[in-house]
C-alpha cells in the first residue's frame, strides 16, 4: 500500500482492501517467496484486481521461461505432453480473462500473450 495514499501501488485504486502477495507455488509447483523483503522499503500493495492480474503475470512469466528453455533444447518443465498441455490451456485462460478487461492490465500485455498462443500451436503442430 502506497504508506501516503492508502492506493494501490500498480492502478491507483483507493477505498478498497489492498493486500500484500505472499508465499505461494508457481504454475509448475515450485515454491517461491512473494513476499517483499524486511529491507524492502517501499513493498508494494494490490488491490483483488491487480493481485488476480498480478497472479496472471507470475503465470504468463513461468510459462514463457520455459517454453524458451523448451525452444533452445534445454530441459524444460514443459517437456511431458500433460503439463505442455496445460500449460497451453492456462494461457488461453489468461487470454480469456485479459479480453474480459478489454485487454487492459497494468502488468501483462494482450499482444505478448496471443503471441506465446501462437508459439505454443506451432510448437504442437510440429511434435
Amino acid at each position: 500500500m502506497d504508506a501516503a495514499t492508502g492506493s494501490c501501488n500498480a492502478c491507483g485504486a483507493a477505498g478498497t482492501t489492498l493486500m500484500k502477495l505472499s508465499l505461494g507455488k508457481d504454475f509448475f509447483g515450485r515454491a517461491y517467496d512473494r513476499l517483499s523483503p524486511s529491507a524492502d522499503q517501499s513493498p508494494k500493495w494490490y488491490c483483488p484486481q491487480c493481485s488476480m492480474q498480478k497472479n496472471l503475470q507470475r503465470d504468463f512469466r513461468d510459462i514463457r521461461a520455459e517454453f524458451d528453455k523448451l525452444s533452445a533444447g534445454q530441459s524444460s518443465e514443459l517437456s511431458t505432453a500433460e503439463t505442455f498441455q496445460r500449460a497451453a490451456i492456462r494461457l488461453r485462460e489468461i487470454a480469456a480473462i485479459l479480453g474480459g478487461t478489454g485487454g487492459q492490465s497494468p502488468f501483462l500485455a494482450a499482444p505478448d500473450v496471443a503471441l506465446l498462443i501462437d508459439r505454443f500451436q506451432t510448437t504442437a503442430m510440429r511434435a
